[in-house]
C-alpha cells in the first residue's frame, strides 16, 4: 500500500549544468543530442530541450548510458524550449 503523495514511479530523473568561466559545459540527464554546428547545440534533456548557444561550441563527449554530455567552445546562452509533446527536431520546426 502506498502512502498519499507517494510517486509510482519513484523520483524525478536528475538534469544538472556545470559551466567552468563560459568555456567548458557539463551536463547529465541527456536523452540525445538533436543538432549541432559551432553556433549551437540542440539537448534533449529530462527536464525538455536545452539551446546552447555559443561560439565554436564543440560536442567533446556523449555517453549514452549516463546521460552525461560535455561542451566546450564559449557559451553565449543557454535556453530551455517549452515543447507540447515529444516530436523530433523536424517536427518541431516544421509546425
Amino acid at each position: 500500500m502506498m502512502a498519499y503523495g507517494e510517486n509510482k514511479t519513484g523520483p524525478a530523473p536528475q538534469h544538472r549544468l556545470t559551466m567552468e568561466g563560459r568555456r567548458d559545459l557539463w551536463m547529465n540527464g541527456v536523452e540525445e543530442v538533436e543538432s549541432f554546428d559551432d553556433s549551437q547545440v540542440a539537448v534533449r534533456t529530462v527536464q525538455g530541450l536545452l539551446l546552447v548557444r555559443g561560439v565554436g561550441l564543440k560536442v567533446d563527449k556523449l555517453e549514452k548510458t549516463s546521460g552525461e554530455l560535455t561542451i566546450s567552445g564559449q557559451v553565449t546562452g543557454l535556453e530551455y524550449e517549452e515543447t507540447a509533446g515529444r516530436g523530433g527536431f523536424w517536427s518541431r520546426l516544421l509546425k
